[in-house]
């Protein structure tokens, strides 16, 4: 009897360890999983801004990427009508980044993440050009979103804004 009373000992002994180490390890390689999603939307994300940069590239006469001085080389009726597109172009890639990355209670990973985007977001909204088009690029786009950036758009918020969790 002492050899079944081992048996079950042990048994019992492996299922008080091997069950919360069980869920400990299913619990660690689903947070792992997770990081290892988000930064692989992150690098879908920045292959695409990077693709929009390529993008202004080509279209270097339109000067999306210095400072403006405004007057100075009017933008003809063909340069503004690219210059809307690729508005509208970098408007998508805002709001797809603002769906899949903003969450009200975001983990350090996805603050760091989202920080980016809002960086990114600002400086853009810092032309005037892109300001003066955004009520005509945010028709139909998600209702947060567009409040969203209207508020970084507003150059009197120097806080960065609060998404509504509506």
């Amino acid at each position: 009897m002492t050899w079944f009373n081992s048996v079950e000992f042990l048994s019992f002994v492996a299922e008080i360890v091997g069950i919360p180490l069980a869920i400990v390890a299913f619990v660690y390689e689903n947070r792992k999983e997770r990081q290892n999603e988000d930064e692989e939307l992150n690098q879908r994300l920045s292959d695409e801004y990077t693709s929009f940069l390529k993008l202004v590239l080509e279209n270097s006469d339109l000067h999306l990427l210095r400072d403006q001085n405004p007057g100075s080389n009017p933008l003809t009726e063909e340069q503004q009508e690219r210059q809307f597109i690729l508005f509208n172009i970098l408007i998508s890639l805002f709001e797809r980044a603002y769906i899949v990355v903003y969450e009200p209670n975001m983990n350090k990973q996805m603050k760091r993440i989202w920080s980016s985007w809002e960086d990114y977001m600002r400086e853009w909204c810092n032309r005037k050009d892109f300001r003066a088009n955004l009520p005509k690029l945010l028709e139909g786009e998600d209702k947060e979103f567009q409040r969203h950036i209207l508020q970084i758009a507003n150059p009197a918020s120097k806080q960065p804004p609060a998404p509504s969790t509506t």
